[in-house]
């Protein structure tokens, strides 16, 4: 496993974390000894960075986590998110004792004194342009409840609109082959900014692995039933917002480009990690073997001059025109 500086929080990262949201639920089914074996084989396989939420199986995933850490010895650094516990979820909810109870939640699930990393969790875009909830983020900071924070987003604009506060240490935002606006100027300011940079829907949903087709039945409560046919109000995030019919055409022309020795999800992996913005790449695991591929795509060559044209290409002819300018 190779590891990445996280930002301005002094600590580095395995570059292939372990994104917890499918052993919390919402992607089908996953019995709690998967869920245990996968967590444990990720960290065996080096990685150090694991990315849950407070509403992931409304508190399983990070229960899960908690549970998996007693039984460890090495530092492993655990990002939570905080906010889509509101209901109805609107700006207005955003505000300091809200914040706190989630947090005092996550506490006690992961079982610590003070959370590593708190991500306000994909919050209406207005809570960007209220000073205050920074400003009670700073205070949960300085209570000792949280070291570090920053924001998961659904916009480019929101990235840009967040690391203009000079608290915020992290953004978690969608990048892959498929999604790849965050690479022009928000990775800029990132940098610029020494802001670490979570790439999150990695696969696209399960899309970039190859392995969903036109035929695959989702179970009744899996999270891609939302946008399989683009009706959904959040197809920004499921699929990473791309058409289905499109994008199996072009997940089929990127199969072309294939390196040997690659599976089809470690090179989208691989791809997301040959940005050097890029800190850490979440992707999801629902048992050990999942875990272990993931994690394989640190290790992997670099990808080959001709692959990359190919996926820019591909994003060119299939993707762009639908998702560029629209998150």
């Amino acid at each position: 496993m190779n590891y990445r500086v996280f930002g301005r929080c002094g600590f580095s990262v395995s570059e292939v974390g372990f994104g917890a949201w499918a052993i919390g639920g919402s992607w089908g089914k996953v019995e709690e000894d998967d869920a245990i074996r996968a967590l444990h084989r990720a960290l065996d396989c080096g990685m150090n960075f694991i990315d849950t939420a407070d509403v992931y199986g409304d508190g399983r995933s990070e229960r899960l986590i908690a549970r998996v850490l007693r039984e460890r010895k090495e530092r492993v650094f655990v990002a939570t998110k905080a906010g889509r516990r509101l209901s109805p979820h609107v700006a207005e909810g955003y505000n300091g004792e809200n914040l706190e109870k989630f947090v005092d939640r996550s506490l006690q699930n992961l079982e610590v004194d003070c959370l590593d990393l708190l991500q306000l969790h994909c919050p209406p875009t207005p809570v960007y342009y209220r000073p205050e909830v920074f400003e009670a983020l700073e205070k949960l900071v300085e209570r000792g409840k949280i070291r570090f924070y920053g924001v998961s987003v659904e916009k480019v604009e929101e990235a840009l609109k967040a690391i203009e506060y000079p608290g915020v240490r992290s953004v978690q935002i969608i990048f892959n082959p498929f999604r790849q606006r965050p690479a022009e100027l928000f990775f800029h300011e990132a940098r610029k900014k020494r802001v670490a940079v979570i790439a999150r829907v990695p696969l696209a949903s399960g899309l970039l692995t190859g392995k969903i087709t036109p035929e695959t039945a989702f179970p009744p409560d899996d999270h891609r039933n939302f946008n399989r046919y683009g009706q959904a109000f959040d197809r920004g995030e499921t699929f990473a917002g791309v058409d289905l019919e499109k994008g199996f055409q072009a997940v089929e022309e990127l199969r072309k480009f294939l390196p040997q020795g690659f599976t089809m999800a470690q090179l989208a992996l691989r791809w997301i990690l040959m940005f050097p913005e890029v800190t850490t790449v979440i992707p999801g695991a629902k048992n050990a073997q999942q875990a272990e591929e993931n994690a394989r795509a640190s290790n992997l060559p670099p990808l080959p001059e001709e692959t990359m044209e190919a996926v820019q290409r591909i994003y060119d002819t299939y993707i762009r025109a639908d998702v560029h300018h629209r998150w």
